[in-house]
């Protein structure tokens, strides 16, 4: 299942689908496969840093996963001046993703794309990790 968070900007025209690699993926935990973030969303994300004047050298995009919503779990994501102490941090096409240890528990494996119809815009969490979702879209179980 997928979940949508809305962002407030235009995405870039022409952007493709294919997952991008991190440059340099932090050691993880037994099976897990790290983040994976699409072209797409990386055009995305590069647009709304610099909306946001966040340096790209110091900052990124925070992803995360807080206790609440409709099914137990809601997906976070915002930008942050820099890392934290203990963050796994990723880097695709010099966009940097931070992600906290207990976050990643929930978010290993998943792919963040962007995505844009008619009905809706905004980033679409893939997690394999997601047993069921709800009706809001940014809400989830494992």
């Amino acid at each position: 299942m997928s979940n949508f968070v809305s962002i407030e900007s235009k995405p870039a025209e022409g952007a493709s689908a294919t997952p991008v690699q991190p440059a340099a993926a932090p050691a993880s935990h037994g099976n897990s496969t790290g983040i994976q973030v699409t072209d797409r969303a990386v055009k995305r994300i590069k647009i709304a840093i610099a909306k946001e004047g966040i340096s790209p050298e110091e900052g990124g995009l925070r992803l995360g996963v807080l206790g609440g919503g409709c099914s137990g779990l809601s997906y976070s994501i915002k930008f942050d001046t820099r890392p934290r102490e203990r963050d796994r941090i990723y880097e695709f096409d010099g966009v940097r993703i931070f992600v906290d240890p207990k976050s990643f528990i929930y978010l290993h494996g998943m792919t963040l794309d962007y995505e844009e119809t008619l009905m809706r815009q905004g980033f679409n969490f893939i997690n394999p990790n997601s047993s069921r979702s709800c009706g809001c879209g940014s809400s989830f179980s494992s």
